[in-house]
């Protein structure tokens, strides 16, 4: 899903930090604002769901 959301908001992304972590935590934030969390919903998110909250969130 990473490459991705590089791929698709490329023009919109001046940084990317990728945080290694363990218990399977992914989570996306735009503009210091958390759009998606893993461990909030308990579930995998579909690519179009997390790239819907990136665009409401640029």
């Amino acid at each position: 899903m990473t490459e991705e959301l590089l791929k698709d908001f490329e023009p919109y992304i001046t940084e990317l930090v990728l945080v290694p972590s363990d218990g399977g935590r992914f989570e996306v934030t735009v503009n210091d604002e958390l759009v998606y969390s893993k461990k909030a919903t308990g579930r995998h998110a579909e690519y179009s769901e997390v790239a819907d909250s990136v665009r409401r969130n640029l």
